[in-house]
């Protein structure tokens, strides 16, 4: 047993020949150029298996990336590959099902959600919680549009200036969106001048009143302070935080403190660091305060709740500002989702290279995508 690095410093691995080889996590091994995924399959294995909650993440090549290590041939060449998928076209139920056929023989599916597999595991609930912009989060965000718009008039279309400048902005966007104070650096963080943390009080209060538990989730490690902060207030007592610097024996003592039935009433995690491996069933909300661009990153930390020890319904609240760059994302997200529900019936998500092809967009089409509808994002 070992780790997809260990593999890539290991050459003595990959010259021993193994009877079986069973991937995990098999999704990192979706970029055939990446330098694991070329060591991976430089191992020698009578029998080869992966597991894979999102066999598509974001493109069809992911597939035949994982084929590739699975049954190479079967999808012929990533050339090959890539002519076949241009002449994909029709409704989903057609489109499909020449790598249907092909594949379909190899996949054996598990979903969380079938009573067969889980009898006893309650239904989960997903919502968007629209939210509004504040006057201040209105004022910052047109503000930035307008700096964008002259920043890219002054850059090469091509040049990695400008990519690192769009992906500046669009995690500037995200930041005004979560809190003016986030962007400015102000420490203020003042609850009537977010839309975000008005909406997550209305969720609060009544999981409150209820004796609920909530789990919290933020990209961001400087938010978790101040939404612990901010939620304290609305919980009546002090909840808990885990971000990526937290050390390893902490991280246990504090699902065990959560896990308690008199143990803290919410507990604030950054996505990355909080994601995963960590057993939080004692939560029956789970709240992603911002989006990532991988819903299967998102799903990965809901799952910290939606797992099997739990005993209560499980509702998830995705937070996005109406009339925003965000509410772009969320459709661009739910696109991306449709590619594997169409060719496997499985959830799958964009990922990061979704914010890496904004940067490609021209000026106009990319202006427009992040421009703000005020009448929408603002409630009068």
């Amino acid at each position: 047993m070992t780790t997809y690095t260990l593999l890539t410093r290991l050459p003595s691995l990959r010259e021993l020949p193994w009877r079986l080889v069973i991937l995990d996590e098999a999704q990192a091994i979706k970029n055939p150029a990446a330098r694991q995924t070329r060591a991976v399959k430089e191992l020698r294995a009578q029998a080869r298996v992966a597991l894979t909650g999102t066999p598509v993440e974001n493109r069809l090549g992911d597939l035949w990336s994982l084929f590739d290590f699975l049954n190479p041939g079967l999808l012929g060449g990533v050339t090959e590959f890539k002519r076949l998928v241009k002449t994909l076209t029709g409704d989903a139920e057609r489109q499909f099902a020449p790598l249907r056929l092909l594949t379909g023989p190899y996949i054996l599916r598990r979903l969380k959600a079938d009573k067969k597999i889980i009898a006893d595991l309650p239904d989960k609930t997903e919502v968007t919680a629209w939210c509004a912009l504040s006057k201040a989060q209105a004022v910052l965000y047109e503000q930035s549009v307008r700096e964008m718009a002259r920043q890219l008039a002054d850059v090469d279309d091509e040049s990695v200036e400008r990519r690192g400048l769009v992906l500046a902005f669009l995690m500037r966007f995200k930041q005004i969106c979560n809190h003016p104070s986030q962007w400015l650096h102000d420490g203020g963080y003042g609850p009537q001048e977010s839309g975000k943390f008005l909406r997550l009080r209305e969720l609060a209060e009544p999981i409150a009143a209820r004796q609920e538990k909530a789990l919290v989730f933020t990209q961001f490690r400087e938010m978790t302070a101040p939404l612990a902060d901010y939620l304290a207030g609305l919980f009546g007592r002090a909840g808990l935080v885990l971000h990526g610097s937290t050390p390893v024996k902490e991280r246990q003592r504090l699902v065990a403190e959560f896990q308690r039935d008199d143990g803290p009433p919410f507990f604030v995690l950054s996505l990355k660091a909080g994601g995963t491996g960590l057993n939080l069933t004692a939560a029956s909300h789970v709240v992603h305060f911002d989006r990532w661009w991988n819903p299967a990153v998102e799903n990965q930390a809901t799952d910290r709740a939606f797992r099997i020890g739990q005993r209560r319904n499980v509702l998830v609240h995705k937070f996005a500002c109406r009339g925003t760059v965000e509410e772009k994302i969320d459709a661009l997200i739910e696109e991306k989702k449709s590619l594997a529900t169409e060719l496997l019936g499985a959830d799958a998500g964009g990922d990061e290279s979704d914010a890496a092809r904004l940067t490609e967009m021209p000026d106009d089409e990319l202006l427009r995508f992040v421009a703000l509808d005020f009448r929408r994002a603002v409630e009068e």
